[in-house]
């Protein structure tokens, strides 16, 4: 999949297609140099572009044969030392729309060609400057919302993927050849007491797997954020929250019951990770049709939540509709708000703890007191500790799961032969098996069609 270098030269707008300060038009292949010397001016200069030494920067302005189009800046980058691990060259320009569209036309005119979505880390990957792991990142970084997301993705960008496949991969391979060199000459390489020392070795890489696929849960919540549900009976104040921890007003507050029909839905940053929210109708019995199905779906939404805050109003004793919510909440993660502490309370939080098993925080959503407290609830279920970007791996994507997972598949059938006494061969194409799976999260192994799908997912210009 590696090393296949490709000869056409692509270009495209590598900044946001919006007016900004500046905007950067990247160009990448073979003939990289010949075409931007075809419409660069340098001032004050006669050499080339293609004459210069790499990483150096040139003034000059852009010209379609008389017509200058803008002053600019053009940085060059001789590969393999360049992103793509190609000639590379990216024109710094005034960031109007207009201006960066009429470059990218004139590069293209002059023999480049617009690049693919994803295609210059397409190029990156194919010509072994990256891996599908660390290519994969690159998106990531740029998706990340919050800066533990960030962190993560750096941290992959970085290698930190790569490092742990490739050592799992290592030891897999380093037994597949004992055994095949054994196979083809017993005389020399004997295999006597192999099966005990080949299962200690399986139990430490089936622990690093497990290891590994348990922060999957972890990982996701902090590329995606915490998808939140707000849950409570009707006129218990959860759009008046919902308004506060947005910082405006997005939700509907009166003192109707039975208000909000629909579900509310919005993100918000909180202590560095993101909180995906979802105000719903509240929870009770009713013969409203409307009213009816905005129940249903905040039930729908409780249960697909990562999150559930129940809002409990204070100042009312409770009903069958608390005690539905209450069995909503069991045996997830959550959090009790007695809220409308700005009234005179009937409900105490020993009682609602008592009866929920839920630590309490007693708010007023009006006053927007007790809010502090609610946010560092949320940060100790989340980030109690075990987020660490070091050594470990955190994964976050779902490709690279199912990958270890399928792995992990094979190295339990390697024990089983063991325990089966089974003839030694049948233990190499389990752990190939492993091997090959591991080398898709790396793109060792990958089908074309997938590494596309992969790349198409990226933005244009990247």
């Amino acid at each position: 999949m590696k090393n296949m270098m490709t000869s056409d030269t692509i270009a495209a707008i590598a900044t946001a297609l919006t007016n900004s300060g500046i905007g950067i038009i990247r160009v990448s292949g073979n003939e990289a140099f010949d075409i931007v010397d075809r419409i660069f001016r340098p001032k004050n200069k006669r050499k080339k572009l293609k004459e210069e030494k790499t990483y150096t920067v040139h003034y000059g302005h852009i010209q379609d044969g008389d017509e200058i189009i803008d002053e600019v800046l053009a940085i060059i980058m001789r590969g393999p030392h360049s992103y793509t691990a190609e000639d590379t060259v990216e024109i710094d320009c005034h960031g109007g729309v207009l201006v960066m569209k009429k470059i990218l036309e004139t590069v293209i005119k002059y023999g480049a060609r617009m690049a693919e979505p994803g295609e210059f880390t397409k190029r990156a990957f194919l010509n072994g400057r990256i891996d599908l792991s660390q290519a994969e990142a690159v998106i990531d970084v740029i998706n990340s919302k919050n800066n533990y997301a960030l962190k993560s993705s750096v941290s992959q960008l970085s290698g930190s993927m790569s490092k742990k496949v490739k050592e799992l991969r290592e030891k897999l391979l380093f037994e597949i050849a004992f055994i095949e060199s054994a196979l083809d000459d017993p005389e020399h390489i004997s295999l006597d007491g192999y099966p005990e020392k080949l299962k200690v070795t399986v139990n430490d890489m089936q622990e690093e797997l497990n290891r590994a696929i348990s922060t999957f849960d972890s990982g996701r919540v902090l590329s995606e954020g915490i998808r939140t549900v707000i849950l409570g009976k009707p006129n218990a104040g959860k759009s008046s929250l919902m308004n506060v921890l947005v910082g405006e007003e997005r939700a509907i507050v009166t003192d109707i019951a039975g208000t909000t029909r629909d579900t509310l839905e919005e993100n918000i940053r909180l202590h560095g990770i993101s909180l995906n929210i979802v105000d719903t109708a509240g929870i009770r019995e009713t013969e409203d049709v409307v009213e009816k199905i905005g129940v249903d779906k905040a039930r729908a939404n409780a249960d697909d939540a990562d999150l559930l805050i129940y809002v409990v109003d204070g100042s009312c004793p409770l009903d069958e509709n608390d005690y539905q919510i209450m069995n909503l909440i069991e045996g997830r993660k959550s959090i009790v708000l007695l809220n409308k502490t700005d009234l005179e309370m009937v409900l105490t939080p020993e009682e609602i703890k008592e009866k929920t098993g839920k630590e309490v925080v007693a708010v007023s959503a009006k006053e927007q007191r007790g809010i502090d407290l609610l946010e560092e609830k949320i940060k100790e279920l989340f980030l109690s500790g075990e987020i660490d970007f070091n050594d470990e791996v955190m994964i976050t994507n779902v490709r690279h799961k199912t990958a270890m997972s399928e792995a992990l598949k094979s190295l339990s059938l390697v024990k089983q032969s063991i325990e089966d006494q089974m003839p030694e061969d049948f233990y190499s194409i389990d752990l190939m098996n492993a091997y090959e799976q591991l080398g898709t999260i790396i793109g060792e192994s990958l089908e074309d069609d997938l590494v596309n799908e992969i790349f198409n997912k990226f933005c244009m210009g990247k």
